[in-house]
């Protein structure tokens, strides 16, 4: 799970491996595999070395 923040200033956790896709529209999109979408203030580098950072903890 990552640490993500809403546009609004909450904090929340986000489990990566049911992401499907990530947009910068120009906000940062993030669209799980069951559609639902999540706003974020993280940009899109910062969101795959937390990503990366969740997996090297997990090995």
């Amino acid at each position: 799970m990552i640490q993500l923040t809403k546009l609004n200033g909450t904090v929340f956790y986000l489990n990566h491996f049911l992401i499907e896709k990530i947009e910068i529209t120009p906000d940062t999109v993030i669209t799980m595999n069951s559609q639902t979408q999540y706003v974020v203030k993280e940009g899109i580098e910062d969101i795959n070395n937390r990503i990366r950072n969740e997996k090297q903890t997990i090995l």
